[in-house]
């Protein structure tokens, strides 16, 4: 999606443009749905196919359950596929999906594990399940911060707990893989993934926990917040990546910063405007004896 249209998708009303547009603003809606109600928004199906129906929009199948047996293949950027597993098939789908709804709640009612053990679990799951044709990461993903508002944890106000593990994918396809090994025999390791996810949760609380600590610094603090940001980066960034990294330190106070850095050699930028890039190049070393 064109990045200047992220926001006007977001936070503005106006009409999506295609397909993928209406999906964004579908998971904003989808969001926004749950944090409104939060704890009073029951995890049942019929949640469940609400989540899906909000983020796929209008396509005929949001809201429905696969009526096709559909396994989860992996494409290789040569265009090579594998079978990565072979989800529960179509018919049998429904009274999947309505065993795992009771065992989650049974599973808090009598406690067997710690009740983020059992969303683990439950995640897993539903990810091997694979109830809808299409889209059953992002609902997983919805689902994962409904769930944690029932456990009263509500870092997933504050926090993209989505981004968090966009920016470890590999762990995540990863792990999932390994505990979706023989799970369809009730052999499975449920512990690679389980862990996974409170990884992500351990995170969310830590970001949240650095910007709750910035909400109040000073100025000299702010900078060093920044320069922090920006030594960090592993590759090319735009000051926008920067500006999400330091809440509460305003845009024009990073353009001066990266200014001062420009000139002082630590960064380098190619292009103009909100597209340019740039990229930290390592402080310099003084020549003077």
């Amino acid at each position: 999606m064109d990045q200047g249209r992220i926001a006007t998708v977001i936070f503005g009303k106006s009409l999506v443009r295609d397909r993928e547009e209406e999906e964004v603003r579908g998971y904003r809606d989808a969001l926004k749905l749950i944090h409104d109600q939060g704890a009073k928004l029951p995890v049942s199906e019929e949640t469940i196919k609400r989540l899906h129906r909000l983020t796929r929009g209008d396509i005929w199948d949001a809201g429905k359950y696969k009526d096709k047996d559909s396994d989860i293949i992996e494409k290789y950027p040569d265009g090579r596929e594998r079978v990565r597993f072979r989800s529960v098939p179509a018919a049998e789908t429904e009274a999947f999906m309505q065993n795992l709804v009771e065992m989650w709640n049974r599973a808090l009612g009598e406690r067997w594990v710690h009740p983020l053990i059992a969303l683990g679990g439950f995640n897993l799951d539903f990810l091997c399940i694979h109830p809808f044709r299409d889209g059953n990461g992002r609902v997983s993903r919805l689902l994962l911060i409904l769930q944690l508002y029932h456990l009263g944890y509500e870092v997933g106000r504050y926090i993209s707990l989505e981004r968090i593990i966009e920016q470890n994918k590999e762990r995540y396809y990863e792990t999932l893989e390994q505990s979706s090994q023989a799970w369809h025999e009730a052999r499975h390791d449920p512990w690679p993934y389980v862990n996974y996810l409170l990884f992500v949760l351990k995170s969310a609380y830590k970001e949240f926990e650095e910007r709750v600590g910035q909400t109040a610094s000073p100025r000299g603090a702010k900078t060093e917040l920044v320069l922090k940001a920006i030594r960090r980066q592993g590759g090319e960034f735009r000051l926008v990546d920067i500006e999400r990294s330091c809440p509460g330190v305003g845009r024009e106070w990073i353009r001066v910063i990266v200014a001062n850095l420009r000139k002082s050699g630590e960064v380098a930028c190619r292009g103009k405007g909100p597209a340019a890039r740039w990229q930290y190049k390592g402080r310099k070393r003084s020549t003077s004896k």
